[in-house]
């Protein structure tokens, strides 16, 4: 955009945002000017403000921004209170209709991934863990399906940062055993929880993207392994596959109201 320094602030820092967002990696201020339409002198003025005030982060050990917390937490909070959330529950309620366990959309947090909406079992015996509630990134198949859309260099530095002494006898011990299979759900498309949050449970999630393809959620389901096996989650991969393409649909498609 070549007029960009012509429109009002508040476009302007919409508009770093959302080239932030569209990149997929972390950027200079120089790369955003250029993006952007903006000269120098304005946009590290309006880069300086948006770090202030934690729409911005730097990068660690580099000289690129990233979407700060508040970003990431309205971004998080738009998807929650979009005119599309009914539809989107609508489709929960068929997975966990059709799986007959509780069916979880979860988003990337500081944290962990963030419980944004779920559709609890009727079995009186079920594992509960309510929305807001944040699970680690590596010991959770939506986590997982997460970390695995990173590229290399910004999963590696989320993975030098995971405490490998906690967690069940299934979880991971070793930041190369992780990267493996990051590597294998990035080529299969889904991740398994085998008993890595809490022993006796098991979930299976897909990703669900936006219009250019980049991760924004995860959809899932777990159960208690007494009557849930990973063989048996499997055979409803293809239902939570449809069911996140709908929701790609519904939230970035041509008729969603963004």
């Amino acid at each position: 955009m070549a007029d960009g320094d012509r429109l009002p602030t508040n476009v302007r820092t919409l508009l770093i945002l959302e080239a932030l967002a569209s990149s997929g990696r972390s950027l200079t201020p120089s790369d955003l000017g250029r993006a952007i339409g903006l000269p120098k002198p304005t946009i590290h003025r309006l880069c300086a403000t948006l770090l202030d005030d934690g729409f911005l982060a730097r990068d660690p050990g580099g000289k690129g921004l990233r979407p700060g917390r508040r970003a990431r937490e309205m971004a998080s909070g738009l998807i929650h209170n979009n005119a599309d959330a009914s539809a989107r529950r609508q489709i929960l309620n068929q997975v966990a209709g059709a799986v007959n366990e509780t069916v979880n959309f979860a988003a990337p947090t500081d944290d962990g991934m963030t419980y944004v909406d779920r559709v609890e079992t009727d079995w009186a015996f079920r594992i509960q863990l309510p929305i807001g509630a944040t699970v680690p990134f590596h010991r959770t198949a939506s986590g997982k399906t997460f970390l695995a859309s990173l590229k290399p260099s910004r999963r590696r530095k989320i993975i030098e940062a995971v405490d490998f002494s906690d967690g069940t006898p299934n979880a991971h011990r070793t930041a190369a055993s992780l990267e493996a299979e990051l590597k294998q759900i990035a080529r299969q498309g889904y991740a398994i929880d085998n008993e890595e949050l809490m022993e006796g449970m098991v979930a299976l999630a897909t990703p669900v993207r936006d219009s250019v393809g980049v991760f924004v959620a995860a959809l899932a389901f777990h159960g208690p392994n007494q009557r849930l096996s990973v063989e048996g989650m499997l055979k409803h991969l293809d239902t939570l596959r449809s069911a996140s393409e709908r929701l790609t649909a519904i939230l970035f498609g041509p008729d969603s109201e963004r």
